[in-house]
């Protein structure tokens, strides 16, 4: 059936953005639309509710998150999850006790800390997939997602494996909607960032650019932000003492901390500015600078508008977007209010123009389905297979929202495979695990045969297949005539697949 199913979409699939809308949005069709940018798609009975509600008001909604309550079976589920509540220093804790074990060779120190490890991940993944399938507050968890990949940190690099979820939880999570200048400095100080990119180990003596080259780069300027080498040396000057040192975080010290006796005194010309000797407040004007700098506001507008609008983003609505951004500071709840209200976003060209990133086809797959996940490892296991590993990106530039990054034939029938085995109710998404699953492999050596793809052991208990009328009551006016022409031909057991796995469920 997969083979069947990708002879009759992929010639379909390949010519995305593929099957905007005819004629100006109907009531629906902007429910959907919303439901598909400022959400992971529509769930059962969404759709209703939007149109009910009215799109700007519901908009509106998403806008305030905190004003949102969390269904009382995600929070104990959330609860539960003992790793993914620690704190950063009772993390690394663990991490390097475990270690200095191994190191002594202390008998079954390598399984405790195999164990260890996979546990941090799986929680981890729990955490955010949970969060991002069942949360009511979807915007958040849309935010979350642009900004984690904004602000990147690779979960594989030795102590950021414990360092990571402490990273979502105190310097992304907290921000998404508020100050960027309160998230660059989240971000800029916490352990998981300092370590990814080096700037616990610049000094004086040895000047570590990486952070700084890529604070320039990709979380403020752009890589055309009109800075220098020299611009880059300097800045990474400037940020010379910031720093956090692990076991005193592990005994539970401060993170962050400024080392004056590591600190470059010496003055500074950075972006045509002379600074003089300041200790921790050269960096701390450095991220003042950058959050409101007018490029800064345009790259990141510019970014903000291709991963919601389109991947090449009309140039009015950033310039308006960049305004607003000047205007307020950079108040990201306002900069996305312009967004969100703007006729460019809510126009027949935006609508199904983008093409789904493997974790929003994953998540908006199981948020569609209603099956209810307690086991999220065929949903990590698919989106590794597809080039897209939670938390797995090892450079700092995160990972892409665009088209051109995602869409490839052998994609597509990876894709209409894990669709095949959800509809058909041969992936244990409601079965609890029954073990720790074993440490994914890095990134580079992820096994893409098709036979990696994830699928219920043999003696995993079967689920039960989709009800293609109910997922194609969930899916609304996002599913086109033509392809619902095709759906209504096909047998039963042929029809939920074929939803989940048509061109326009890869589009949002």
């Amino acid at each position: 059936m997969t083979r069947y199913l990708s002879l009759l979409f992929l010639s379909a699939a390949l010519a995305l953005p593929g099957l905007p809308f005819a004629a100006p949005l109907a009531p629906q069709q902007q429910a959907v639309h919303v439901l598909n940018r400022l959400a992971f798609g529509p769930r059962p009975g969404d759709v209703e509710r939007v149109q009910r509600m009215g799109v700007h008001a519901w908009i509106d909604e998403q806008l305030h998150p905190e004003a949102i309550p969390l269904p009382a079976s995600l929070g104990r589920r959330l609860d539960g999850l003992d790793t993914a509540q620690r704190s950063a220093g009772a993390s690394l804790a663990e991490f390097l006790e475990l270690r200095k074990a191994v190191r002594m060779d202390d008998e079954g120190a390598k399984q405790r800390r195999r164990l260890a490890e996979a546990k941090v991940a799986r929680e981890a993944n729990e955490a955010r997939l949970w969060r991002a399938i069942d949360s009511p507050r979807q915007l958040e968890e849309v935010m979350v997602d642009f900004w984690y990949n904004h602000f990147n940190v690779f979960s594989g690099k030795d102590i950021d494996r414990a360092l990571i979820t402490s990273y979502e939880n105190e310097a992304i999570r907290p921000h998404v909607l508020g100050s960027f200048r309160e998230l660059l400095g989240a971000t800029a100080k916490h352990p998981a960032m300092l370590y990814y990119l080096d700037n616990a180990v610049s000094s004086a003596r040895g000047v570590n650019e990486n952070y700084a080259r890529e604070l320039m780069e990709l979380h403020t300027l752009g890589v055309d932000g009109g800075y220098t080498q020299q611009d880059v040396t300097e800045l990474a000057r400037m940020l010379t003492g910031w720093t956090f040192e692990q076991r005193r975080l592990a005994s539970g010290g401060e993170g962050f901390r400024f080392e004056p006796k590591r600190h470059d005194r010496g003055t500074k010309t950075w972006l045509g500015q002379l600074i003089q000797p300041a200790g921790q407040q050269e960096g701390e004007h450095a991220l003042d600078v950058l959050a409101v700098h007018p490029t800064t506001a345009r790259h990141v507008s510019r970014q903000l508008a291709q991963y919601f609008v389109s991947d090449d983003p009309p140039r009015a609505l950033v310039e308006r977007m960049a305004k607003t951004w000047r205007e307020t500071g950079g108040d990201i709840r306002s900069v996305l209010r312009t967004l969100f209200t703007s006729d460019e976003f809510m126009s027949t060209e935006a609508a199904g123009a983008k093409f789904k990133t493997p974790y929003q086809f994953v998540v908006s797959a199981a948020r569609a389905s209603a099956v209810p996940v307690a086991n999220v490892q065929p949903l990590v296991g698919t989106m590794a297979q597809l080039g897209m590993p939670l938390y797995g990106c090892q450079t700092p530039d995160g990972y892409k929202n665009t088209q051109d990054a995602w869409l490839n034939p052998d994609a597509l029938t990876r894709r209409i495979t894990f669709a095949t085995a959800l509809a058909g109710g041969r992936l244990p998404l409601s079965t609890p695990p029954t073990a720790p699953p074993p440490l994914p492999p890095p990134p580079a050596a992820v096994d893409v045969s098709m036979a990696a793809l994830p699928v219920v052991a043999p003696a995993a208990p079967k689920m039960a297949a989709l009800d293609p009328d109910a997922l194609q009551a969930a899916l609304g006016a996002s599913v086109s005539r033509q392809t619902l022409d095709i759906v209504q031909q096909q047998p039963d057991k042929l029809r939920a697949a074929m939803l989940l796995g048509s061109p326009d469920f890869m589009q949002r």
